[in-house]
């Protein structure tokens, strides 16, 4: 099933940007697979003034054969000729297209795989563009090749980009329409097992219901994304082993960096070069309490970021054995049943994310992040929700909660205890408030239901 085109607003402008621009150049378009790279290119190019082709890995001749073939569609008799080397392709493309011509190439570290000495080449031709305006757009999901070859300083195409999109994960507030939900706990479970990768999405709207789809979709050893995590890890990684161990040791409830060594039998020293990896990537993310330094390192907690990996790694690791024996219908049960506190935590981040974008009062806040700690009587204290508003002057203090049932006015006093007890908030302006599935009015604490909370991820 195909979704609409849904938010890339910003990505689709600068791409469009470049692409009519009258001047030639590089684009660079990357980010990790399935998050709609390739449709944003599609909706973006000119179509009588393109070209797209998606690289593989078959050897060069083939390659160049078959991406001879598209420009000839562009370029009447240009694939009646057999070029011998990559040099002289590029050259004739940027001698004979038209004016203001695209060459978009999906997937470029599989062409330089088979081809090293292609990104020389580009260079040589971005270099050389002249007045023709010729424009070159190429893409990857690795995004590890992607610094090597256009990202990182000694790359031969350093520095030539006149556009460089990182492709992210769609906000939660856009999957109430890609799915077509009416409700908004729906589209909140939705988001806790699918993230915000469209490709899921699509996925995920094939099949009758949420149940269903993580049946075929995740649980069953046949289903498309059983083994997702894996074919990300080989997108980006060399050292797949290691980096596996350790989501899987975070997923399983192991936040601190000694606890992650500990487990791996490895001094924590050995574990930095792999987990800059992993937050580079956006597969894991370092929380320290609100107001704290990245520095504090003894207060630092580790967190898978991805919705679909903390799950997977939550419900699937652990059940491979039960999964592989056919079992996937009484592990799903049994997810069911665990899924609550699953989409509990999803929620607490949906609602930090949310902050910064909805107004929340009559402030305007800042990024919000947990606290965690010793209160003012030093008994340890643990708040969901803390931001601080764009002057200064203000502290929003917050408690989240999934759940239908609430005793709001419980809730609340218990709120209030929190924010008399934080160091933070002595002295200060506080305004305390509470999210839920959905709220009623308050006179008191502010209340927001999940409604709100997507309706300002969009």
């Amino acid at each position: 099933m195909r979704l609409p085109f849904l938010n890339r607003t910003d990505e689709s402008r600068r791409l469009r940007a470049f692409l009519t621009a009258r001047e030639g150049g590089l684009a660079v378009v990357y980010g990790r697979r399935r998050l709609g790279k390739s449709r944003l290119l599609s909706e973006a190019l000119p179509g009588k003034r393109a070209v797209y082709y998606v690289a593989d890995d078959r050897e060069a001749t083939l390659q160049r054969a078959a991406l001879a073939e598209e420009i000839g569609r562009l370029v009447p008799g240009f694939s009646d000729v057999i070029y011998p080397g990559w040099d002289e392709l590029l050259r004739r493309f940027w001698a004979e297209a038209p004016r203001r011509a695209v060459l978009a190439i999906d997937e470029f570290p599989s062409l330089v795989a088979s081809a090293p000495e292609l990104p020389s080449l580009v260079q040589k031709r971005v270099d050389a563009a002249g007045d023709r305006g010729v424009r070159i757009v190429v893409t990857g999901s690795s995004q590890r090749l992607m610094h090597g070859l256009v990202l990182d300083g000694s790359a031969p195409l350093f520095g030539r980009a006149r556009e460089i999109l990182r492709v992210e994960p769609l906000p939660a507030g856009w999957i109430r329409q890609g799915l077509s939900l009416r409700s908004p706990v729906a589209a909140i479970e939705a988001f806790a097992v699918w993230g915000g990768v469209p490709r899921y999405w699509e996925l995920a709207a094939e099949q009758r219901g949420l149940t269903r789809a993580m049946e075929q979709l995740v649980f069953s050893p046949l289903g498309v994304l059983h083994d997702e995590p894996r074919r990300l890890l080989l997108d980006d990684l060399s050292d797949t082993t290691q980096a596996s161990s350790i989501l899987a040791l975070i997923g399983a409830g192991c936040h601190r960096l000694s606890e992650i060594a500990g487990r791996l039998e490895k001094p924590a020293t050995s574990l930095a070069r792999p987990l800059a990896r992993l937050l580079d990537r956006g597969l894991v993310r370092r929380d320290v309490p609100f107001g704290s330094s990245l520095r504090d390192s003894k207060r630092t907690a580790y967190r898978l970021d991805d919705p679909f990996l903390r799950f997977w790694f939550r419900f699937v690791e652990p059940n491979r054995s039960r999964l592989g024996a056919g079992q996937a219908a009484q592990v799903v049960r049994e997810v069911e049943r665990q899924l609550h506190t699953h989409v509990a935590t999803v929620f607490e981040d949906v609602v930090r994310r949310s902050v910064p974008r909805a107004r929340y009062g009559k402030k305007v806040w800042g990024p919000a992040a947990t606290w965690w700690g010793p209160g003012l009587d030093r008994s340890p204290m643990e708040i969901d929700v803390v931001a601080e508003s764009e002057d200064g002057s203000t502290l929003l203090v917050g408690e989240v909660k999934w759940s239908r049932h609430m005793d709001w006015k419980r809730e609340e006093a218990a709120l209030r205890r929190k924010a008399e007890n934080l160091p933070l908030a002595r002295g200060r302006e506080v305004h305390l408030a509470l999210w839920a599935p959905s709220a009623p009015r308050s006179t008191g604490a502010l209340r927001f239901g999940a409604s709100h909370v997507l309706d300002a991820l969009r």
